[in-house]
């Protein structure tokens, strides 16, 4: 990348690798290392998700790819991570800082709604770590009304395992999904994402969030007092959300809006912890205010991140290389 002062990349596999002239200042938003062969390694290609010749060759794969993905990330000057839990995992594979900007979302497209109909919803793709599997077994045994927006991969294992109170979708239009999240009563999220779009979403309908209690969603959702579910019928006790392998649901826990809770996790990732999150929900549904809970997602507007990267690239440039024109 020749004859520029500043190259930002948005990578969640390669782009940080891009290699910079000498004199440019080069940033990297990273949404995530590449999870297909550090941490989600075994959810990809597993002995259920791929065939004998891509298990045979991926380790020799994998490790290349481990090496380049290591050795690359000293081209980038500084680091952006979407969130806390991504910033974890940077330290961790490059050993490097990085600084957390919560990505844009588009807020104001969604509104609350003056009625609520009678499903719970889900809105995925259908990639393995996302879990919907979970979700269905959960609803299978619930039977409430489940809706699901999304496709791929996993559609016809996913379709096979559910029951007559499961609708799938498939992907519909923007105002489509605007209306299905301002309407259900709660969405169920139960994969581990780097951040989630999705939940941000949903409580920027005025809607609850039941999700499993790991990644992004520590840092965006707002947990029920005492109803953080560890699984096989027993409660985490003490604060719901509490963790001691997380330090990011301790930093919104101290949040002054910690008594308007936004959602309620599980902290196991089975149907048996889902289905007793849903039940809890159900005893509980009245805490949540919609009005408190778009506030909430307020804070992860487009036009704040819009301020705070600007920021951030415009201090970078100034103390980087002496004087970079950015």
């Amino acid at each position: 990348m020749r004859g520029y002062d500043l190259i930002l990349s948005s990578s969640h596999c390669v782009a940080k690798g891009v290699i910079p002239s000498p004199d440019a200042v080069s940033i990297s938003y990273i949404h995530t290392p590449m999870r297909y062969v550090w941490d989600m390694y075994h959810d990809y290609f597993s002995e259920e998700r791929a065939g004998i010749f891509t298990r045979f060759i991926m380790p020799l794969l994998a490790n290349y790819l481990r090496m380049w993905d290591v050795s690359s990330s000293s081209r980038c000057d500084y680091f952006i991570a979407n969130s806390m839990h991504v910033a974890q995992r940077i330290k961790r594979y490059y050993n490097r800082d990085a600084d957390v900007i919560y990505p844009p979302v588009e807020i104001k497209r969604f509104n609350i709604s003056d009625t609520l109909a009678d499903y719970f919803l889900i809105v995925s793709a259908f990639a393995p770590y996302k879990r919907i599997d979970i979700a269905i077994e959960a609803f299978n045994r619930l039977g409430f009304p489940l809706k699901i927006v999304g496709n791929g991969q996993d559609e016809k294992r996913l379709k096979k395992i559910a029951g007559r109170n499961i609708e799938f979708l498939g992907w519909k239009s923007e105002k489509e999904i605007i209306e299905l999240y301002s309407m259900c009563r709660a969405l169920i999220f139960p994969g581990e994402e780097d951040f989630g779009i999705v939940p941000v979403e949903a409580m920027a309908s005025g809607r609850p969030v039941i999700a499993f209690g790991k990644g992004g969603v520590l840092e965006t959702v707002i947990p029920l007092r005492g109803s953080g579910v560890k699984g096989q019928g027993s409660r985490v006790k003490g604060r719901a959300g509490v963790s001691p392998v997380n330090q990011a649901i301790g930093a919104i826990s101290q949040s002054p809006d910690f008594d308007s809770p936004t959602g309620i996790f599980f902290y196991e990732q089975t149907s048996e912890a889902l289905t007793e999150a849903v039940r809890i929900f159900e005893k509980s549904s009245d805490r949540f205010g919609p009005k408190a809970i778009r506030n909430h997602a307020l804070k992860f507007d487009r036009e704040i991140f819009k301020e705070k990267i600007s920021d951030y690239i415009a201090g970078r440039c100034k103390d980087s290389k002496g004087s970079i024109r950015c």
